[in-house]
């Protein structure tokens, strides 16, 4: 039977994983190649990227690796020459890049602004801005921004660059969708709630402010956060990613789609 997404090429920006185990934009890249698609899997780091090509591979799929800086424009502009070189289409982008700095606006340098900024929003800007001229020349394709639900609501947590740019993520999301719906080019945006994934394992600053420095008192304090009672895990966003990269919706763009086990539905 053929996969959701057979015979597309997707570009999974964030493709690696900064520890080990399954991160966000790693499952994806995978569980896209297994439905189908040829991946090129991006990522600041080389060595992750190959990592995530070779899984790929190796279950039969077809992959390429690339390092990309992506808030670099012209290294994320060779990333979207670098696929329409291999297969000469691209049908999906997956935005999967992001970093959160514990900080209030007091607290926080400006130059932590900024690097956040560049990261968190730049990057998906820019690799929109290379990716939507061919997909509107080949008649349409989808991308899938990679948002958070620390863009509608306070966590617990303060840090200010995170919320200010999924939140700007989620407007650019939404306006681009609006934009470009005529030319069958479909924007959306994954919001995942408490997840368990290597990037909040290596982050100190979020296992200081959840479990004093313990990694697995921060897993069980967020745990008990989510209404199902556990976080959700790398998958949960791929199977969401999938969704709105596949043709099953085709006629879905501008949407928030929430992955969070309930949390958001809490008053507190």
């Amino acid at each position: 039977m053929a996969g959701r997404l057979e015979g597309k090429v997707a570009l999974v920006m964030g493709a690696g994983s900064v520890g080990p185990g399954w991160g966000n934009g790693k499952a994806t890249a995978v569980l896209f190649a297994r439905e189908g698609a040829s991946v090129l899997c991006a990522d600041i780091n080389a060595d992750a990227a190959r990592e995530t090509a070779d899984i790929i591979r190796g279950e039969g799929g077809a992959a390429k690796a690339v390092a990309c800086d992506v808030a670099d424009h012209a290294d994320v502009r060779a990333t979207v020459e670098a696929v329409m070189r291999e297969w000469g289409r691209i049908d999906i982008l997956d935005n999967n890049v992001g970093i959160a700095e514990v900080g209030g606006v007091v607290e926080l340098p400006e130059a932590e602004w900024d690097r956040v900024f560049d990261i968190n929003l730049k990057s998906a800007f820019l690799a929109m801005k290379e990716a939507i001229p061919h997909m509107v020349r080949q008649g349409g394709g989808s991308i899938v921004n990679i948002s958070s639900i620390a863009a509608i609501r306070y966590t617990g947590v303060p840090y200010a660059t995170y919320y200010a740019t999924k939140a700007a993520l989620n407007h650019l999301t939404r306006t681009t969708a609006v934009q470009y719906a005529p030319d069958k080019v479909r924007v959306n945006a994954v919001l995942p709630g408490l997840m368990k994934t290597p990037m909040v394992e290596s982050s100190a600053g979020l296992a200081a402010r959840y479990g004093e420095g313990d990694v697995e008192e921060m897993w069980r304090v967020r745990d008990a956060q989510v209404p199902m009672g556990h976080m959700g895990d790398a998958w949960d966003v791929a199977n969401a990613a999938l969704y709105l990269a596949s043709d099953e919706a085709r006629y879905v763009t501008g949407i928030e789609l929430v992955v969070d086990g309930g949390i958001t539905l809490k008053y507190s």
